[in-house]
């Protein structure tokens, strides 16, 4: 039924040369050097309304991969639960400002919240519980679709890239985040009930377009925890190529213990375990990106 390998490290281990997608590798050049003078950054989304599907893990991890290439990153933890202030060593419990402080108030400063990560080039606006207040409270503000946009707009002139990791929800949060974004990355695990969720997404970010950010685009779905063992992950893979054809990715992110290793030390899988097959899945994943976006 499928054409798509079972078992799959690079393409020149597939005798037809097809990579996971069933699709033959493109030829993705070495990433170029940042655009010098003027600019402002490429804000992506990485939104989907299923939890566990990857969302702050490829955020983290193509966040580190695109700054190894000399962009300046941004990442945005744009989810109550923290995630990804904690896969990059931050205690999101003891902040006296986060994300939350520049959505409710212009008092502050959004250089004040901004924090260094041990990866160069790559830098976190963190988060914590007190977002989850933001939802309720945005509801009564003017404009409150665009509160987001205003806070980075001060910050878009400094950065390459900006990624934004979304709440799993299609509440005010994740609609902010759109609304804030010129790209939408989708990671979505190789499941059936994930797949399932996607027709969902692609509505709500089709009302964003229409109704508030008409310059919104789909950079495109990411496999992620893809078995290419299970006929399953294969065969869930292969649906979404049907159904979406070029806005998914070639690059497939495994399943692999070093990503929960990972998160536990605080760091990305692209200096934890850099020669790792998961770092060099997000490598090639940032080529694609860049090659995607040729603004950032």
């Amino acid at each position: 039924m499928s054409q798509i390998p079972a078992l799959f490290e690079d393409p020149a281990e597939a005798g037809d040369e097809l990579g996971p997608t069933g699709r033959p590798w493109p030829d993705l050049p070495e990433p170029r050097a940042p655009r010098e003078g003027p600019k402002q950054a490429v804000v992506i989304a990485m939104t989907n309304q299923k939890g566990g599907v990857g969302k702050t893990t490829t955020t983290i991890n193509l966040g580190a991969a695109l700054a190894e290439t000399g962009r300046k990153v941004l990442l945005v933890d744009f989810d109550p639960q923290g995630s990804a202030s904690v896969g990059l060593g931050v205690n999101p419990h003891v902040m006296e400002k986060s994300i939350y402080t520049l959505l409710m108030t212009r008092d502050h400063d959004i250089n004040e919240v901004i924090v260094a990560t041990n990866v160069d080039g790559l830098d976190l606006l963190p988060a914590n519980i007190d977002l989850s207040a933001a939802e309720v409270q945005l509801v009564s503000e003017v404009a409150r679709e665009q509160t987001l946009r205003r806070v980075l707009k001060p910050v878009r002139d400094r950065y390459d890239v900006i990624i934004i990791d979304c709440a799993p929800s299609l509440g005010l949060l994740t609609v902010n985040a759109l609304t804030a974004a010129d790209q939408v990355m989708i990671p979505l695990e190789c499941e059936f009930f994930a797949l399932r969720g996607v027709a969902l997404l692609t509505d709500t970010i089709a009302k964003v377009t229409d109704r508030l950010n008409p310059d919104l685009e789909v950079l495109g779905i990411v496999g992620t925890m893809y078995d290419g063992r299970t006929l399953h992950s294969r065969e869930v893979l292969e649906r979404v190529v049907e159904a979406f054809g070029d806005k998914v990715f070639h690059t497939v992110v495994k399943r692999t213990v070093k990503f929960p290793e990972t998160t536990v030390a605080g760091e990305p899988i692209t200096t934890y375990a850099p020669y790792s097959p998961g770092a060099e899945s997000y490598r090639t994943l940032a080529k694609e990106v860049l090659a995607r976006c040729p603004g950032a």
